[in-house]
């Protein structure tokens, strides 16, 4: 009867989802339609389910990170964090390509959230490399990839996730995005370098210490966020949770009262955003958690794993075949739904193997993150596109090295412990 229902769902799931459906709705669907055919389990179980799969305290952070992060960008953040990394680099050869990739690092540290990154400095950035002579197709392709740094570097809604799914260390699990965050940042600002010096693309203004001082003072509320939250983390003053809590005040504070660009209107739109977004997730969650209980109730966790032990299956063939299925999953799947349904199937493996939870997590969310990079899914592409108003056809044309760096940083993650590890040692 289990094996029956398994076969439904994993049918179900992939036909809805190639008809476009949307992933939380493939997800109920594929749980619920199968229990009604059989008539194994009532459909009060999978609502059961579902309600215990969003029923976490952890699970707060998310909707709170969220409010946050769209609080910081109403508050009209995004011009002062450019004009920080602007006076950092911004005289360098390919210059302005290295602001937009550390102004996504300082976003991201305050987002959690790639679209969001993506849409507040790349619609600042392209239309300023466009003026300066740069390739509106290339720097819409280096916004696309730098965007990605939101979702796997601090405070990220995906590790998050991952966290909750797996019983790992909330804490742990967003310091192990670090490096592979800042990784990704100077890969990109290496290629910004590079393409700036053979087509002659210029930077900014040179380095002036009083602009520096003067950007800082403007930028110095919203650089005090990401140090906040993590600080307040890491010392022990707060939970994750509360840290998202605590941002939420500081954000609407800041945009009040500092910045002043937090208008009661703004605000209103700033709400209904995130509070369709939250709903969005947690609604992904719950499907994926009923989802998950299947999976593990008909012992294929448990099949998977006496598979790979069986066939002797080495540490470093599962790896490479993880990645593989993290990259083509990631074309077709959003993080939080790709990370929900396949850590159930994949964790107790890598255990198995040796492999750390920790590790295991950062090297899910990196591999997934950059996915949106790629069609069909491909968002952070069709976006890019829109911002810079080209064709989609123009972005693919320059995303070939780009791509390559992800797939370093993604090689470097996975198969390198303490890309993701080194830092969780001092928690």
């Amino acid at each position: 009867m289990m094996a029956e229902l398994l076969v439904w769902m994993f049918v179900l799931f992939f036909v809805l989802a190639l008809l476009g459906f949307p992933i939380s709705f493939s997800l109920g669907i594929s749980v619920t339609v199968p229990l009604m055919i059989t008539g194994a389990l009532t459909l009060n179980t999978a609502g059961s389910w579902m309600l215990q799969g969003i029923n976490s305290f952890p699970l707060l952070a998310c909707p709170f990170f969220i409010l946050a992060g769209n609080l910081m960008e109403g508050g009209g953040i995004s011009k002062r964090l450019v004009d920080v990394a602007s006076t950092l680099v911004g005289s360098i050869p390919g210059g302005l390509g290295m602001v937009a990739a550390i102004a996504c690092v300082f976003f991201g540290a305050i987002s959690g959230s790639g679209p969001a990154t993506l849409a507040a400095i790349g619609g600042i950035m392209i239309p300023a490399m466009v003026v300066r002579g740069y390739s509106a197709a290339w720097a819409a392709a280096l916004c696309a990839t730098a965007g990605c740094i939101g979702i796997f570097i601090p405070p990220s809604v995906a590790m998050i996730n991952y966290g909750v799914i797996s019983g790992a260390s909330i804490a742990k699990m967003l310091l192990s995005g670090v490096i592979p965050g800042l990784m990704t940042a100077l890969g990109l600002c290496v290629l910004s370098y590079f393409k700036g010096k053979r087509c002659g693309w210029g930077g900014g203004e040179h380095f002036s210490f009083q602009r520096f001082l003067r950007s800082m003072k403007e930028g110095i509320w919203p650089l005090l966020m990401p140090i906040i939250i993590l600080g307040g983390i890491y010392s022990g003053m707060f939970t994750p949770t509360e840290a998202a809590a605590v941002a939420c005040a500081y954000a609407f504070v800041v945009g009040v009262f500092v910045t002043k660009e937090l208008t009661w209107e703004r605000l209103k739109n700033v709400l209904v955003r995130s509070a369709g977004t939250s709903a969005t997730i947690m609604f992904i969650i719950a499907a994926a958690s009923a989802f998950g209980k299947m999976l593990t109730m008909a012992q294929l966790p448990a099949t998977l794993v006496s598979f790979i032990t069986d066939h002797h299956i080495s540490k470093v063939e599962f790896l490479l075949i993880v990645t593989v299925i993290l990259l083509i999953a990631g074309t077709f799947m959003d993080q939080i739904s790709t990370v929900l349904i396949l850590t159930p199937m994949l964790l107790p493996i890598a255990q198995e193997l040796g492999i750390n939870t920790i590790q295991f997590g950062a090297l899910m969310v990196v591999n997934i993150t950059f996915g949106l990079l790629t069609p069909p899914l491909g968002v952070h592409l069709f976006m890019a596109c829109g911002i810079a108003k080209i064709k989609f056809s123009e972005i693919v044309k320059e995303m070939v090295p780009f791509l390559i760096m992800c797939l370093i940083v993604i090689l470097l993650t996975t198969f390198v412990p303490q890309v993701s590890l080194f830092l969780t040692q001092f928690v």
